[in-house]
């Protein structure tokens, strides 16, 4: 495909970024053929053997140091798979939630032995990864969650409940986020560490019926007085959830970004092929003029995403994206990605709506990237509070 006319962002440029990078597509094309992401869709979840796999095959953990089990990179290589799965249509394998998301908080947070009796198993695909912030009445307000994690003798008790949970289904290591002290607010949030195997109490809800990202299992997640050891807080330090949440934030909403580019640029790509090949009226769909104007506007906006989130990349990987700039890029980009991606349906005609076509499918997973992360509402209010 011949994909935007933007060269990568220098960071991205290293070979060993780059070898990663084809390794991963090679994986992808090897073991995530069409036919068996087609029976993750139908099952409604990717089977656990495709987890060992991709952590057999260093996919899991890449920016874990080697002394953990990870990988040894960095931002940087987690970026170049996040871009390998949109690129080959992985859609229901959550790597971005596990790489980029949930194993930094246990780096960054957690303590020596935390680190070394989770990080392993996480970088082999031993264990399956999940965070449960949402609750029914809690979305992108986290300090009004309600879940409690409260002492019990060398433990913590948790009660509550939690939806929109990717990797529901599947996960046995959960973060959860609760109150250890329900009267100081985000002062007394805390993250705790549930394994599902020992849990008794946790249960899984039904997984949700959504309109998108169908291999993607999510689920509601019920907690009724599960006990986890007191070294299951992670950083063993309580009222620290809050701000531990914050700080991984922007790296969070820029890697959704990063998937929303990639998109696009697939998106404009399977549209062009599409209209080179569709007649209508006698001539092909491409030689109206109103298809190449379009076309012309998806490229401009796809183009100005992709050297904005190559710049984002470059901040995040010297140390200095900021929440503000993470904001506008998860905002910003994610509505242009909607905006293209119905524009490229719209090109499709008729069997734009069908789901046989790739496009059907990018466009009803793409209304999600406008809500999780926390809503783009709330990416305007945090950007309003800079200005």
């Amino acid at each position: 495909m011949p994909g935007l006319d933007v060269p990568p962002p220098e960071c991205m440029l290293d070979p060993e970024v780059q070898l990663l990078s084809e390794a991963a597509g090679k994986f992808f094309e090897r073991e995530a053929p069409p036919e068996r992401i087609a029976k993750w869709r139908e099952a409604g979840q990717v089977e656990r053997a495709f987890w060992r796999q991709a952590g057999a095959a260093g996919l899991l953990g890449a920016s874990i140091p080697a002394e953990y089990g990870g990988g040894g990179g960095d931002f940087r290589h987690d970026v170049a798979l996040v871009e390998q799965v949109g690129r080959h249509g992985v859609d229901g394998f959550a790597l971005s939630l596990h790489n980029v998301i949930i194993l930094p908080y246990v780096l960054a947070h957690g303590t020596e032995e935390q680190k070394r009796r989770w990080l392993p198993r996480l970088c082999s695909g031993e264990l399956v990864s999940a965070i449960a912030m949402s609750e029914p009445s809690a979305g992108s307000d986290l300090q009004s969650v309600r879940t409690t994690a409260l002492r019990d003798g060398n433990g913590y008790r948790i009660n509550g409940a939690k939806t929109f949970i990717s990797n529901g289904q599947i996960a046995d290591f959960i973060i959860v986020v609760a109150k250890t002290n329900p009267a100081e607010g985000a002062k007394g949030v805390s993250l705790l560490v549930v394994e599902t195997a020992e849990a008794e109490g946790f249960r899984r809800g039904k997984a949700l019926d959504k309109i998108g990202l169908d291999a993607q299992d999510t689920s509601e997640l019920f907690f009724d007085d599960v006990w986890v050891p007191a070294e299951n807080l992670l950083g063993l330090e309580e009222g620290q959830g809050f701000r531990q949440l914050m700080a991984e934030l922007p790296r969070e909403r820029l890697v959704i970004a990063v998937s929303s580019v990639v998109t696009m640029e697939k998106a404009i790509d399977v549209t062009s092929e599409y209209v080179k090949e569709r007649k209508a009226f006698g001539q092909r769909v491409i030689d109206f003029q109103n298809t190449q104007f379009k076309l012309a506007e998806c490229k401009a906006k796809a183009t100005v995403a992709k050297v904005f989130v190559g710049d984002c990349i470059e901040r995040q990987v010297a140390g200095s994206l900021d929440l503000t700039t993470a904001a506008i890029a998860k905002y910003w980009v994610t509505d242009t990605e909607w905006q293209v991606l119905d524009e490229c349906l719209q090109l499709h005609g008729g069997y734009g709506y069908i789901n046989d076509y790739p496009i059907a499918r990018m466009w009803r997973n793409a209304r999600v990237q406008r809500i999780y992360g926390g809503s783009n509402e709330i990416m305007k209010l945090l950007i309003a509070r800079s200005l």
